[in-house]
């Protein structure tokens, strides 16, 4: 079976090449910063994510009265996932963290130091895939939230 790509899609080999290319640019600071960075931001989509399912938590009788339930528990199983994928994915840039001495320790080890290279690229993209997902469930959930809290304002009103 043959792989055909559109024009505007870079094959995997073409990645690689490219990432090569660019990563040259990146000093251990660098990797180190945007670690960190990648650690600050997982650690407060963490406390977002306690924040929302204690929203849920403390919204279920108005969700479940207004007839949403439908259409919340949808976003409450994928924000369940992304908690499992945050644990996942936290991990990962912790050992990666771990790992950046092998780009400081003065010793030439480029097969090592490639590998490292390699995968801060691709666990910067899977950062990124992630808090792409994260984000829109999120959002979608606030609307929810919103809606019901509304709902229950103006049920408030009425009686």
């Amino acid at each position: 079976m043959q792989l055909h790509l559109p024009h505007n899609i870079i094959s995997p080999m073409e990645t690689k090449s490219k990432r090569r290319r660019f990563r040259e640019w990146f000093s251990a600071d660098e990797l180190h910063e945007e670690s960190k960075k990648w650690t600050s931001e997982l650690k407060f989509a963490q406390d977002e994510q306690k924040f929302l399912n204690n929203m849920v938590k403390d919204y279920t009788l108005d969700i479940i009265d207004s007839d949403m339930f439908k259409s919340v528990q949808p976003l409450v199983d994928a924000l369940n996932r992304a908690e499992k994928e945050w644990n996942d994915l936290f991990k990962k840039v912790q050992l990666h963290e771990n790992q950046l001495q092998i780009m400081v320790d003065e010793v030439n080890q480029e097969k090592m130091e490639e590998a490292y290279l390699d995968t801060h690229s691709d666990l910067g993209q899977e950062v990124e895939d992630y808090f792409e997902k994260y984000r829109d469930s999120k959002t979608r959930m606030f609307d929810v939230i919103s809606n019901v809290i509304k709902r229950k304002k103006q049920k408030r009103l009425l009686t």
